[in-house]
């Protein structure tokens, strides 16, 4: 039969080329197991870890965390990357500190519609003109560093004795201060978004083979350039918290390294780099997980460079998990 078909027996046929399988990454319920093992052994050896007092503590330096990481979810899951969240707050804190005296409203809508464009030039750079996430979002980390210096006139620190914009940082409703419900509200709207619209499947969609999906009709470049926008007004609000929590806008130090963190949180949570999958809830856990190591090493005067150590061994585990497979 080999030789009627032209083929010489002699010779093995050959193998099939090796493919690479992407992993299904770390589970969100792992994550969750190891956040309720973090709890349980910080409860039990951890001295007043377990105080209400402290546990509202974790929310509150989370929140903001918290805030990024959804943005940054769906910045990740179209494939992306977002490294100038930690910027953006910095400027929108600026905004809002320079315009309070023309009122709150003013202040805080300014803020937000600066953070929004600076997420929509992301976008459109990135989807419009093809050039990398990375790129192009650690160009506007530096730049919107140094446009909130400019803002808060070359960097001065800008105090804040506004009431009503005490409230987002400093307000509580019931014993829950605002910024965590802030933060909730975010949460829920993400999830509603990714599981119940159609917008969801874009994102996915976008994420996990853009040619295909520019194929079967998904509006790919706009999708991109409105997950941008989301992570930068997102960044905007926790900007907003953090000034009004601080009472003045430092615009060298707000948002510093928070890009990191909604990273570390993202793919600790179970979201894949390389895009196609996402969950908002794996973020959140892996933001709590993330601050109850810090509390934790703070509580136990561990000095911190040893929280820093094994943070990044988490993210470099999370990220080993994830990585593809050959089959």
């Amino acid at each position: 039969m080999a030789q009627s078909l032209g083929l010489d027996p002699s010779v093995p046929p050959a193998r099939p080329a090796r493919q690479w399988k992407p992993r299904a990454g770390i589970s969100a319920y792992a994550a969750l197991g190891a956040l309720l093992v973090l709890v349980i052994g910080n409860a039990l050896f951890t001295p007043n870890f377990a105080t209400s007092s402290n546990l509202w503590n974790v929310l509150l330096q989370v929140s903001t965390v918290v805030l990024t990481a959804v943005g940054m979810t769906l910045v990740i899951a179209t494939g992306g990357i977002d490294l100038s969240v930690g910027s953006v707050m910095a400027v929108a804190g600026a905004v809002a500190a320079v315009l309070l005296p023309r009122g709150v409203m003013v202040a805080v809508l300014a803020a937000l519609v600066v953070a929004t464009l600076m997420g929509i030039v992301n976008g459109s750079l990135i989807a419009g003109m093809r050039v990398q996430p990375i790129v192009v979002t650690l160009a506007t980390l530096i730049a919107g560093r140094g446009l909130a210096q400019v803002i808060s006139h070359e960097g001065e620190l800008v105090t804040i004795s506004d009431p009503a914009f005490d409230v987002l940082g400093r307000g509580h409703l019931g014993p829950v201060p605002v910024q965590v419900l802030i933060a909730l509200v975010a949460v829920g709207i993400a999830i509603f978004l990714l599981r119940a619209t159609p917008f969801g499947r874009y994102v996915l969609a976008s994420g996990g083979n853009a040619p295909a999906a520019r194929l079967a009709g998904v509006p790919v470049r706009r999708t991109v350039i409105t997950v941008y926008a989301m992570s930068a007004f997102l960044a905007g609000v926790a900007g907003l918290v953090v000034a009004s929590r601080l009472g003045a806008s430092d615009a060298a130090k707000i948002g510093l390294n928070m890009e990191l963190d909604a990273i570390a949180a993202v793919v600790v949570g179970g979201t894949a780099l390389s895009g196609g999958r996402a969950t908002i809830a794996g973020s959140v856990v892996g933001a709590l997980i993330m601050q109850v190591i810090a509390t934790s090493f703070n509580m136990l005067l561990v000095p911190y460079a040893w929280s820093l150590a094994l943070k990044a061994l988490i993210i470099l585990v999370a990220v080993y998990l994830q990585r593809p497979r050959r089959v």
